[in-house]
Order: structure tokens, then sequence, then C-alpha cells
């Protein structure tokens, strides 16, 4: 695909989709919505883990509400199902691990489509905005599911009915992201962290992704049952067999991703 919203790189392992609109923070189109699906999907395939990140002084301010001639006309219900929830699907149903690097505000959709990497890594600088209730709107592109579980009721409920900023370094500190680190560091850090995930067990990766997820909808014994298909598939890797004999030679693992 010849991208117009956004950058896609790969380099060891690592597969960098980078927001490309910073005239306008980042905002969402339908064109970077297909986009940022198609350019996923095709890392899942190549790369072994993913990193989505913006340009400029944002990682995404949520919907353009300029990407039609009158923004209240939008279909909201249409655009969410046909288009937010099948690239939201194809970030959390991803085979390999995805990280969102958020490089500056994070605001409504934007904040919720960060959200929806495995881990998140934001800049100190960083702020995450539920602004949906500012413009008579409820949180969307899965904000009402992944806030509560994250921060928890209380603050799910205050983020999206107060629509205040929240500083990165909050975020880190309610659970809500992995972590906030110094602006100066992160460029560094988030390369440093995504290099390692590539250098990972790639199918146990898999695994993990899909074993936590499933937590929120399995009882107990759903879960110990799915635990020990998937650790089975695991087990049954070069992976593991190469993480075993590293760990009784003393040395660091060479792992394939299989």
């Amino acid at each position: 695909m010849d991208y117009q919203t956004l950058t896609y790189g790969l380099s060891g392992g690592i597969a960098t989709i980078t927001l490309n609109r910073p005239d306008v923070m980042n905002a969402l189109t339908t064109q970077m919505r297909a986009e940022i699906q198609y350019a996923v999907q095709h890392a899942a395939g190549k790369a072994r883990v993913i990193v989505l990140t913006g340009a400029g002084r944002a990682f995404c301010s949520g919907q353009d509400l300029g990407d039609r001639a009158n923004a209240s006309d939008i279909d909201l219900e249409r655009t969410l199902r046909d288009e937010y929830t099948p690239m939201l699907g194809s970030i959390v149903d991803c085979p390999i691990p995805t990280i969102a690097a958020v490089n500056g505000a994070a605001a409504g959709a934007g904040a919720n489509l960060a959200l929806a990497c495995d881990v998140v890594i934001a800049t100190e600088s960083a702020y995450f905005l539920q602004a949906f209730a500012r413009i008579g709107l409820i949180p969307d592109a899965g904000g009402s599911y992944v806030l509560p579980r994250t921060m928890g009721m209380a603050k799910a409920m205050g983020a999206a009915l107060f629509a205040d900023k929240i500083s990165a370094k909050q975020a880190d500190q309610w659970g809500m992201i992995w972590e906030a680190v110094p602006d100066a560091d992160f460029d560094t850090h988030w390369r440093k962290r995504a290099t390692a995930l590539a250098a990972g067990p790639t199918a146990a990766y898999g695994s993990i992704k899909k074993t936590i997820r499933s937590t929120w909808g399995n009882d107990l014994s759903t879960q110990l049952t799915l635990e020990a298909s998937e650790q089975g598939v695991c087990g049954k890797t070069r992976d593991f067999k190469e993480g075993v004999m590293a760990f009784v030679e003393k040395r660091k693992p060479d792992f394939e991703g299989r």
C-alpha cells in the first residue's frame, strides 16, 4: 500500500507505524484508519513486534472532525462499527506484541487507540484525555471497555465525566499504562523495549496475549483449561527447548519465535 497518512518501517524485527498528520496532531480519518489496519495486518506476518507512535508533538488527537463537510452529520454508529472496530480488532487480535509509544497528546479515540496496544510507554510530558463529553459523546473506540479494567471504576468514571487531562505520570501511577519515562530518554527507551520483545519467544507472546485478554470473559475453570491448552502448544516449540537449554547452560537464549 502507498501510505498517505502514516509511515511504515521494518528493521530488526520491529515494525514501526508512525501516524503522520502532524499539522492536525495526527487526527484520525477514514483513510488513516484503513491504513493503520492494513499496516498492522501486514506487519503481523513479517515483524516480531509492532510499535505505533506519532509524528510531531502529538500521538493522536482523536477523530478528525474536519473529515466530513459537516461533522455533526457523521453517522457515528456506522463509523465505529465499520471503521474503528476493524482497526482496533487488528491491534487487539494481532499475534505479535504491540507497543504504543505515546510521544505527546493522546485524546479521544487517539487515547483509546493507544490503550488497545499490549503495552503503552509514554513520555512524561504526554497526556491522555477522554474528551468525548466535551462534545456530548461517550468514550468510544474501546474506551468504555478498557478504562474501568485498567484504571478502576472510580477513575474511569471521573475521566469520562469530567474529561480532564490525565498526565502520563498519573496514568502510570493509576495502572492505565505500563510506564512513563523522561522525555530525554523516551526514544531510546521504547526502542530498547521493542528490541527486547523482537528478540523474545514470539509464539509464547502470542499465547500470553490470548490467555490474558481472555480473562475478562472466562470463569476460573475455563481459564485454567485455556492455560493448559496454550502451555501445551508453547511446550512443543523450539523456543521452549532453547529456553530450557539456555537456562541450564547459563547463557542468553536464541529464540526464533516458533
